[in-house]
């Protein structure tokens, strides 16, 4: 195939700086750089951006409970999240951030424009108002009952429950999550985007085959129902982009988010010369732009998104891609269940290309969800890529070393089987990928690696290597199976890049390559074989499930704060085998990747003891070294994902921001004994 003129511009959605990267998101990140490799593969221009979404009230918030800055945070978040998409072989031609001069500049200019269209408008709301914290409170800061189903602790816009949509005032018992007191409603001003103003444009797209049929009937469910005005500001304290010409009002962060593509692209653009920012974003522009999402935010994608453009005089994308969530064993991803796993503990116990290969295998074009079966995952990967894919050269490699002095035959003896491979991958594999039917692609690949290892099997080269005057057909056998392994493993290259590289270390002809594999290597050396892969032990899945548990938080409360239920009565000789001691906190930090833990460092009399406290929000770390606290000493040992925690500290109140710990009176010492 030769390279053709097509210019593709990739993204997937923005991570929130506000945690560490977790599997499930690397389904959508898996899925849009193998995207990104097979195009670049196949020849075309495929360049991919990416950022991280650094704006929004929950990033304000946990930056004051760390007591550092939101730039601080939102520094040490991007570090850690492009640490991690690296190790998982992603590649971004530009990771960058919302929080830029680009971005405030686009999103400045779009506002703008929408502004002079008369896509404007003002109006008073009534909005919950935290008064103990001085802050208007987003929707998902509201908690209280649901008004359909009843159930408790549910957020200010749905029920996860019975998927309900309802407003914060419409909450049975209200209380802001920040304070845990009853919100107060307060009038303020708030600016909108007509969104209805552009209901033809949007219609016209959205049925143009830009998006998934599961999608295009979701939308026309939304346009049956008629847009709404969509609220595109927010009052201080607030961290994001001011609205221009507006004191204390800010660009509500899903208004900038998806201008980071633009602003990540610029940026990329003004660091290279051969790039240039209108050829992909100008309204005239014939490149390709792909956005590659989850279906949970598909409304922003598909109506907010492509109205800023048209008001702002941008091009609108070639198309949006929706997928589904990820389920572990069936079931959504728990801390308890140890199924919630994080980037960096996946990485601790397993390599990033097993992963990779087992989403892919089932990752289709559509937006249903998928499941990583832990069990199957284990025995997908030993069965394809170990007993199948790699066996194959690991079966060849050795005679061509001790037969044939290193060096391939001089020609296929089977060329009509190696023309069946090439074939099977222009006329299957490659469709399959282009339009994301990953698991079809899969398929197909390990369907022609059983053909490659029945060839072998039915050849028995190492029968033939027994008997004298053989050596030729034995090399010739085996040059027949490296060239079938060479065409797979070009066909997953974008699967496995790294494994690809160390196969094009070991057959020593350069890059695999789409259009190179149309001439077989003959007649030439290789390096002596070095296992490529190897088999997943299931002891480590299970460490790395165990590592990742997390006791489960006690719920926020949802209604008036009231004196708990007295719990079930017990025996004093029972009540007297709790060790209660004064400690002393010598040390307090936060925990990565642990919302509501700090780690303790206690001193109990001479004795030292690591404790992890779920006292995160209402402490901050510095404040605590030092003070007088209480713990349970004779608490056994739990193994927890970041450490061994050897006691409990005790503490009282409702909990988040109220929350305190229990402090001996003065003449107390570390190591006494509370009788």
């Amino acid at each position: 195939m030769t390279v053709n003129d097509r210019q593709i511009l990739v993204t997937s959605a923005l991570p929130y700086a506000n945690g560490p990267i977790h599997i499930g998101h690397l389904v959508e990140y898996i899925q849009t750089d193998i995207w990104a490799r097979f195009q670049r593969l196949r020849g075309h221009r495929c360049i991919y951006v990416c950022a991280d979404d650094a704006h929004g009230t929950p990033i304000m918030l946990r930056a004051e409970r760390e007591g550092v800055s939101p730039d601080a945070l939102i520094a040490r978040m991007a570090e850690d999240h492009q640490r991690d998409f690296a190790d998982f072989g992603i590649h971004f031609d530009s990771y960058y951030s919302t929080h830029s001069p680009e971005n405030k500049t686009l999103a400045g200019l779009i506002y703008e424009r929408l502004q002079a269209g008369g896509h404007i408008a003002t109006r008073t709301i009534r909005q919950a108002f935290d008064e103990k914290k001085g802050m208007f409170l987003p929707d998902r800061f509201v908690r209280g009952g649901c008004p359909r189903c009843g159930a408790p602790d549910q957020y200010g816009d749905s029920c996860e429950a019975c998927g309900a949509t309802y407003s914060p005032t419409e909450l049975v018992n209200p209380v802001s999550a920040l304070s845990g007191d009853p919100p107060v409603e307060r009038e303020t001003e708030h600016f909108f985007v007509k969104l209805g103003d552009f209901e033809p444009m949007l219609r016209q797209w959205t049925r143009a085959g830009h998006v998934q049929d599961e999608i295009a009937h979701k939308l026309d469910e939304w346009f049956t129902a008629g847009l709404q005005d969509w609220d595109i500001s927010r009052d201080a304290p607030y961290f994001g982009f001011p609205i221009p010409g507006q004191k204390d009002k800010y660009f509500y962060v899903w208004l900038d988010a998806p201008i980071g593509y633009m602003a990540s692209f610029m940026n990329l653009c003004a660091r290279r010369e051969d790039l240039d920012f209108e050829a992909f974003w100008g309204p005239d522009s014939e490149a390709e732009l792909y956005h590659f999402i989850g279906k949970d935010i598909a409304y922003f994608h598909t109506l907010f998104w492509p109205a800023q453009l048209h008001a702002g005089g941008f091009r609108l994308p070639t198309a949006v891609f929706c997928h589904g969530f990820l389920t572990v064993d069936g079931l959504k991803m728990s801390k308890s269940r140890g199924t919630f796993i994080s980037a960096r503990n996946y990485l601790d116990h397993l390599g990033p290309e097993y992963l990779r290969y087992y989403f892919a295998a089932k990752l289709g074009a559509g937006i249903d969800d998928i499941d990583l079966s832990l069990a199957d995952f284990v025995q997908r990967v030993n069965a394809d890529l170990v007993g199948k894919l790699v066996n194959i050269a690991s079966r060849c490699a050795g005679f061509i070393h001790r037969l044939g002095g290193g060096k391939l035959s001089g020609a296929l003896s089977e060329p009509e089987l190696y023309a069946r491979f090439l074939g099977r991958g222009e006329e299957v594999v490659a469709p399959a990928f282009e339009g994301r039917e990953y698991g079809r692609a899969i398929r197909e690949v390990m369907a022609l690696a059983d053909v490659a290892n029945q060839y072998i099997d039915e050849k028995k080269p190492w029968v033939m290597a027994k008997e004298t005057g053989r050596e030729a057909e034995v090399q010739a056998v085996c040059t027949m199976g490296l060239n079938l392994f060479r065409v797979l493993m070009t066909y997953l290259k974008p699967v496995l890049p790294a494994t690809a590289a160390r196969a094009e270390a070991f057959l020593d002809a350069g890059p695999l390559d789409w259009r190179a594999i149309g001439e077989p290597l003959t007649g030439r050396a290789i390096k002596p074989f070095e296992p490529l892969l190897t088999r997943i032990d299931m002891d480590k899945v299970e460490q790395m499930v165990e590592d990742a548990k997390e006791p489960e938080a006690a719920p926020a409360p949802t209604g008036p704060l009231v004196e708990d239920p007295i719990g079930a009565e017990i025996a004093f000789q029972d009540f007297a085998k709790v060790d209660l001691r004064v400690a002393r906190i010598e040390a307090a930090s936060l925990v990565e990747g642990a919302d509501k833990l700090l780690r303790l460092t206690l001193d109990i009399g001479g004795e030292t003891r690591n404790v992890f406290a779920g006292i995160r929000g209402a402490y901050n770390p510095q404040d605590l070294e030092g003070r007088l606290t209480v713990m349970v000493a004779n608490l056994a040992p739990r193994k927890m994902r970041f450490g061994v925690s050897e006691g409990m500290v005790l503490a009282a109140g409702p909990g988040g921001a109220d929350l305190w710990i229990l402090s001996p009176d003065e003449g107390a010492e570390p190591g006494m004994r509370i009788k």
